[in-house]
């Protein structure tokens, strides 16, 4: 029992060293000013299927930053056309409206799936949305993964399938943070000094 209670203290005191900032709102006005110049730029530069890759406010952000040890937290999948992200969250698949998934953003990154392009991209898509109803993959974020229930990450990468050169190595887990490993960085909203 002794040798239990010594090791959880142990995790607690690691965990607490590697506990990574959190992220909050402070200005009302900075951060509608952000939330402007992101929606400027992405409307700028990301086409449908894209991913918009995200660290959050949420308390499940700050959970997945400290996780991952990676300081994003989130992705979802952009429609160029309605202005929706289909995404993953512990309520399920849905659809949101990009104005609100842009204002619960401290940082967002834009990335183009290597495997995205214009004849599939709306295929793409079109996977993503029916995938709307389906149940959060809780367990597959950390590496249960059980069919036709999602992860944010997961659903991201999973809605290209088809198009993969089978080449591909996915790790069990599919981190957020990682997707640029899957793709292109066309933008990302923190300023330089910070990254």
């Amino acid at each position: 029992m002794k040798k239990v209670f010594c090791l959880l203290i142990a995790i607690t005191v690691l965990l607490g060293c590697m506990a990574r900032p959190t992220v909050e709102i402070t200005s009302q006005t900075i951060h509608a000013e952000q939330n402007m110049r992101i929606k400027e730029q992405l409307l700028k530069l990301a086409k449908t299927g894209d991913w918009l890759v995200i660290r959050g406010y949420h308390a499940t952000d700050n959970l997945v930053t400290n996780a991952t040890g990676i300081p994003i937290s989130h992705v979802g999948v952009f429609n160029r056309d309605s202005l929706k992200i289909v995404e993953a969250e512990g309520q399920g698949v849905h659809l949101s409206e990009l104005d609100d998934f842009i204002d619960k953003s401290y940082r967002l990154i834009i990335i183009r799936p290597r495997w995205r392009t214009e004849a599939n991209a709306i295929a793409a898509w079109n996977k993503a949305e029916k995938l709307v109803g389906s149940n959060y993959d809780f367990l597959g974020t950390i590496g249960f993964n059980y069919p036709n229930n999602y992860y944010c990450s997961e659903l991201a990468v999973s809605i290209y399938s088809e198009w993969y050169s089978g080449k591909e190595k996915f790790p069990a887990v599919v981190k957020p943070g990682e997707l640029y490993l899957w793709g292109s960085v066309l933008y990302d909203s923190l300023p330089r000094d910070e990254i």
